[in-house]
């Protein structure tokens, strides 16, 4: 990652000095006129609006427009102004390479750390709490080091010993991060709770949309050739449509949500705006309630 100033507000006056007068040197100097500052110390994730900006310079030319920035009148969340990134008229942030792999990672990394918590049986929370709250951040990193490396029991202190027994009698939950294992377990307690209140389901199918072969993707890749009145459209290659599908995952994700919501609305006879069934019902008449998971 780097870190671009624009307006030069955090150079003192001597590094200017110090820079104008090696530029007096000659032309064949080994030393180049732009430096680039550079830290040993990590940067921050948090509350930090110069981070993003400073990292890609050529999404944001200004050097604003960071993320958290407190001065801001109204306060916007981390994740909302990254998918307000991905989805104004500027496609300039959902197709570069790496913005919308670096920002996915800030936000998974921040609901690891804010999200995970511990679960204990009621009868020992007490005894478990105050011997946790005892155990110095040292040891723990002791531990962790020598279980890195694979180090017998034997050869444990006697505190970091007592420090693993603890976290033996303790549960990591990290339910809200997507993809982990305990969210699986989380929407797989949800789905028997349905059954529990609505009875067994009495459909099952899987919904999968390929938006390589539609032509309404290409549309919202941005394609005006395609003509969706008529009932063949002409589209491009197979290869150009992999291409674009490949460019545009965020395209993509759209054209899923889309389909998804029309199979439902037109289909089954769903209102996503009351979250109930339509008075007329669908094709198996009117749908009590869905529960769907995606891959």
């Amino acid at each position: 990652m780097g870190v671009s100033d624009p307006e030069c507000d955090n150079i003192s006056g001597r590094t200017f000095v110090a820079a104008a007068i090696k530029n007096l040197f000659s032309e064949n100097t080994l030393l180049p006129d732009l430096v680039v500052h550079r830290g040993l110390n990590p940067v921050n994730e948090y509350k930090n609006p110069d981070l993003i900006p400073g990292t890609y310079p050529t999404l944001f030319p200004f050097g604003i427009g960071g993320f958290e920035d407190n001065s801001r009148p109204v306060s916007i969340s981390f994740q909302q102004q990254a998918q307000y990134y991905l989805n104004i008229a500027d496609r300039s942030f959902r197709y570069h390479h790496s913005f919308m792999f670096v920002v996915l990672n800030m936000i998974q990394r921040r609901t690891a750390h804010l999200k995970t918590s511990f679960m204990v049986r009621h009868s020992h929370f007490h005894h478990i709490a105050r011997n946790l709250t005892q155990i110095s951040p040292a040891i723990l990193d002791s531990l962790a080091t020598k279980l890195e490396h694979e180090h017998k029991f034997s050869d444990l202190a006697p505190a970091e010993k007592n420090a693993l027994n603890l976290l033996k009698q303790v549960n990591t939950i990290a339910a809200r991060i997507p993809g982990s294992q305990a969210s699986k377990i989380y929407v797989r307690n949800e789905i028997r709770s349905y059954f529990s209140y609505f009875g067994l389901p009495h459909l099952f199918f899987t919904f999968n949309p390929s938006p390589a072969h539609s032509p309404i993707f290409q549309v919202m890749y941005g394609d005006s050739t395609v003509d969706l009145s008529q009932r063949f459209p002409q589209l491009v290659s197979a290869r150009e449509r992999a291409i674009r599908l490949a460019h545009d995952p965020v395209a993509a994700a759209d054209f899923y949500e889309f389909s998804f919501e029309s199979c439902f609305e037109y289909l089954l006879g769903w209102n996503f705006q009351t979250r109930s069934s339509s008075p007329s019902g669908g094709l198996f008449g009117r749908v009590r309630a869905f529960y769907g998971s995606s891959e």
